[in-house]
Parts: structure tokens; sequence; C-alpha cells
């Protein structure tokens, strides 16, 4: 099972690097078996504001955001997630938001996740972190 981190998503509705986003809506459009984080969908929005002053509008990025929703089945986080997030960050020293990822990944039982950005740790056994741009 696949998903993507919340820069995937990003880039995806950002025209200013084309290449990138062309990468992106690539990545997002050839997924099989693939789920959309609940942490991922709430930070899409969230993230999104910054694309405002280029083009995106508040009413577009919720428009991304249920095209999403319509193409990928929606992950809702579990308690355990905290916990694994809670180890992951805690005790490995993983930033907090790619530890609650990287938890939910984990949890759902995703064996790829697509994202720029995980720097800095080995992914958890069974998880494969694949940055597209590379």
């Amino acid at each position: 099972m696949v998903t993507f981190d919340t820069n995937i998503l990003i880039y995806a509705a950002d025209q200013r690097e084309p290449r990138k986003q062309a990468i992106a809506c690539d990545v997002l459009g050839a997924a099989g078996d693939s789920v959309l984080l609940w942490q991922v969908a709430c930070e899409f929005v969230a993230a999104a504001r910054r694309l405002a002053r280029h083009g995106l509008t508040t009413e577009e990025a919720w428009d991304q955001l249920g095209h999403h929703l319509r193409s990928f089945a929606l992950v809702l986080p579990s308690t355990n997630v905290l916990e694994r997030a809670r180890i992951l960050h805690a005790e490995q020293q993983w930033s907090f938001w790619d530890a609650m990822i990287v938890a939910a990944c984990l949890e759902a039982g995703v064996t790829r996740l697509y994202s720029e950005d995980q720097p800095g740790h080995a992914p958890p056994k069974g998880l494969e972190v694949v940055n597209p741009f590379a």
C-alpha cells in the first residue's frame, strides 16, 4: 500500500515549479493501492495557504482535497499512532510531524511513503520512503 506526504500534494498544486508539479501529479496519478492519511489531508489545507499569494485560493485547496479524497481512501489515526509517534519522536529523535506520518503509515499497513523530506533517519522495517524528485 502507498501513501504520500503533504509535500507531494503541495507540489501537485504549486504551479511555480512545473517540473516538481509534473512529477507529483504523475506519482499521484500512478498510485494504485493508495491511501490518504488524515494528518496529510489536514496539513495540506493548512499548508496550501502559502500558495494563496500565487493564485491558489482556499476554495481551490478544499476542492483539490476533495479530489484526493475521492481518489484515495482516507485513513483515520488511532490512539496507537500516538504511541508509535511518541517512540519515534521521544526515543529515536524524529521530528514530531515526521514521527506522526511514519507512525500512521505503520498503523495503516503502508509499505511505501512518497516524500521529499524524511531526513536523518532510516525508515522503520517494512516502510520504504521514496523521494520522487531525487
